[in-house]
């Protein structure tokens, strides 16, 4: 184990090239004393598959491009994706008075803690950079009509309508709709030029990736509730 007056701090910094991107490792030993200098930062490039990496120099260092800064597509990516978020927030709510499968509400409970939890992550994203924070009614009205994925007014109160079993089917189609219209907003934050910073990138593939990973957990749960 490392003495408790040192600790390492690794990190990942994505230069972005106009023909790709170089992704660096950043190792930094720094001591708990305040005296004596603090160490440089050793930034080390990866070597190709089966080789070791090389370490940059500072003169090499110095040359990185800075990471790229957030763009309007990544502000109205975080923007409309709040709402989105809460409307699916909306439809996780009416499962404990309606559902009657348990597998329905403990998926509807994992959905809950997910977009709570990156609800939060967005609105500080947001905060961060100065930009502004959706209103709390913002997924309705015209928003519904841009947003991939939500529910119209007439299918949340068919929602709110249904009870045991029925309430159950619908609320799995129509999640798995809202999940896929997540995606769709994901691949258009990229195709409009955005994701490039990598806090927004970062954030954009996990999205995508636990919203996948739901709604394949959905679309099982429905094959065995339809048989």
């Amino acid at each position: 184990m490392f003495s408790s007056r040192r600790r390492i701090v690794i990190a990942a910094v994505a230069a972005a090239v106009v023909l790709g991107a170089s992704v660096f490792a950043v190792v930094q030993l720094t001591d708990d004393a305040p005296e004596g200098p603090v160490a440089a930062p050793r930034i080390v490039q990866p070597g190709a598959p089966g080789q070791s990496g090389r370490v940059l120099s500072p003169a090499e260092q110095s040359k990185l491009p800075a990471p790229p800064k957030h763009t309007e597509a990544d502000t109205q990516f975080m923007q409309r994706m709040i709402a989105h978020h809460v409307q699916a927030l909306d439809m996780t709510a009416l499962v404990a008075d309606r559902s009657v499968s348990k597998d329905v509400s403990l998926i509807a409970k994992r959905i809950e803690t997910s977009q709570r939890d990156e609800i939060a992550q967005m609105q500080q994203w947001l905060t961060d950079r100065g930009e502004q924070l959706p209103g709390p009614h913002e997924h309705h009205a015209e928003h519904d009509a841009v947003m991939p994925g939500m529910l119209t007014p007439e299918q949340l109160a068919q929602l709110v309508k249904a009870r045991g079993e029925q309430f159950d089917r619908l609320f799995l189609d129509f999640m798995i709709r809202h999940h896929e219209g997540a995606l769709t907003m994901v691949q258009q934050l990229y195709a409009a030029g955005g994701g490039l910073e990598p806090a927004s990138d970062r954030f954009a593939r996990e999205v995508n990736a636990d919203q996948g990973i739901e709604i394949r957990s959905m679309r099982e749960l429905q094959a065995r509730l339809a048989g």
